[in-house]
Protein backbone atom coordinates (compact mmCIF):
# COMPACT_ATOMS: atom_id res chain seq x y z
CA UNK A 1 0.00 0.00 0.00
CA UNK A 2 1.41 3.40 -0.89
CA UNK A 3 1.85 6.18 1.66
CA UNK A 4 -0.79 8.41 0.06
CA UNK A 5 -3.53 5.77 -0.12
CA UNK A 6 -2.79 4.43 3.35
CA UNK A 7 -2.46 7.93 4.81
CA UNK A 8 -5.81 8.92 3.29
CA UNK A 9 -7.50 5.89 4.82
CA UNK A 10 -5.97 6.62 8.22
CA UNK A 11 -6.75 10.33 8.00
CA UNK A 12 -10.40 9.55 7.26
CA UNK A 13 -10.59 7.12 10.16
CA UNK A 14 -8.97 9.65 12.49
CA UNK A 15 -11.52 12.26 11.38
CA UNK A 16 -14.36 9.83 12.10
CA UNK A 17 -12.90 9.18 15.55
CA UNK A 18 -12.85 12.96 16.11
CA UNK A 19 -9.17 12.80 17.01
CA UNK A 20 -8.14 15.47 14.52
CA UNK A 21 -10.36 18.21 15.92
CA UNK A 22 -7.45 20.61 16.40
CA UNK A 23 -6.34 20.42 12.75
CA UNK A 24 -7.64 22.48 9.88
CA UNK A 25 -9.83 20.26 7.69
CA UNK A 26 -7.75 21.02 4.58
CA UNK A 27 -4.41 20.22 6.21
CA UNK A 28 -5.28 16.83 7.73
CA UNK A 29 -4.05 14.93 4.68
CA UNK A 30 -0.65 16.62 4.95
CA UNK A 31 0.19 15.87 8.57
CA UNK A 32 3.74 14.58 9.17
CA UNK A 33 4.33 10.83 9.31
CA UNK A 34 5.15 10.97 13.04
CA UNK A 35 1.82 12.62 13.88
CA UNK A 36 -0.11 10.16 11.72
CA UNK A 37 1.61 7.22 13.42
CA UNK A 38 1.10 8.63 16.92
CA UNK A 39 -2.59 9.47 16.39
CA UNK A 40 -3.28 6.09 14.79
CA UNK A 41 -1.64 4.17 17.64
CA UNK A 42 -3.57 6.11 20.26
CA UNK A 43 -6.98 6.52 18.67
CA UNK A 44 -7.58 3.72 16.18
CA UNK A 45 -7.94 -0.06 16.29
CA UNK A 46 -5.89 -2.99 15.04
CA UNK A 47 -7.11 -2.97 11.41
CA UNK A 48 -5.91 0.62 11.04
CA UNK A 49 -2.70 -0.07 12.96
CA UNK A 50 -2.04 -2.89 10.49
CA UNK A 51 -2.23 -0.27 7.71
CA UNK A 52 0.57 1.63 9.48
CA UNK A 53 2.78 -1.45 9.13
CA UNK A 54 1.84 -1.67 5.44
CA UNK A 55 2.99 1.88 4.71
CA UNK A 56 5.80 2.53 7.22
CA UNK A 57 8.80 0.47 8.32
CA UNK A 58 8.41 -1.21 11.71
CA UNK A 59 11.47 0.65 13.04
CA UNK A 60 9.84 4.03 12.26
CA UNK A 61 6.61 3.06 14.04
CA UNK A 62 8.59 1.76 17.00
CA UNK A 63 10.63 4.98 17.17
CA UNK A 64 7.46 7.11 17.29
CA UNK A 65 5.99 4.80 19.92
CA UNK A 66 9.15 5.04 22.05
CA UNK A 67 9.48 8.82 21.70
CA UNK A 68 5.84 9.89 21.84
CA UNK A 69 3.77 7.30 23.71
CA UNK A 70 6.05 5.64 26.24
CA UNK A 71 7.02 8.94 27.94
CA UNK A 72 3.36 9.47 28.85
CA UNK A 73 3.82 6.83 31.54
CA UNK A 74 0.76 5.77 33.52
CA UNK A 75 -1.63 7.57 31.18
CA UNK A 76 -0.95 5.04 28.39
CA UNK A 77 0.50 2.19 30.49
CA UNK A 78 -1.96 -0.53 29.43
CA UNK A 79 -1.82 0.44 25.77
CA UNK A 80 1.98 0.58 25.81
CA UNK A 81 2.22 -2.83 27.50
CA UNK A 82 0.02 -4.29 24.76
CA UNK A 83 2.03 -2.64 21.97
CA UNK A 84 5.31 -3.82 23.50
CA UNK A 85 4.11 -7.40 23.66
CA UNK A 86 1.94 -7.66 20.52
CA UNK A 87 3.44 -5.27 17.97
CA UNK A 88 7.12 -5.25 18.91
CA UNK A 89 7.67 -8.74 20.40
CA UNK A 90 9.19 -7.41 23.61
CA UNK A 91 9.47 -10.28 26.08
CA UNK A 92 9.35 -8.25 29.32
CA UNK A 93 7.08 -5.27 28.53
CA UNK A 94 7.00 -3.80 32.04
CA UNK A 95 10.79 -3.80 32.40
CA UNK A 96 11.19 -2.36 28.90
CA UNK A 97 8.69 0.44 29.50
CA UNK A 98 10.28 1.35 32.81
CA UNK A 99 13.69 1.43 31.18
CA UNK A 100 12.49 3.67 28.33
CA UNK A 101 10.68 6.02 30.74
CA UNK A 102 13.81 6.31 32.89
CA UNK A 103 15.99 6.91 29.84
CA UNK A 104 13.65 9.68 28.68
CA UNK A 105 13.57 11.30 32.11
CA UNK A 106 17.37 11.19 32.38
CA UNK A 107 17.74 12.82 28.95
CA UNK A 108 15.45 15.66 30.04
CA UNK A 109 17.28 16.20 33.33
CA UNK A 110 20.73 16.45 31.71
Amino acid sequence: MTRSIGASILSNELKKANSMWSYDEKSIDQIPDDVLIEKTLIHLDMPEIKILFDIFPKRKIKRVWREQLIPRGDYLRTLNRFFAWYLFDIKRPDAYLKSMETRRLNSILK
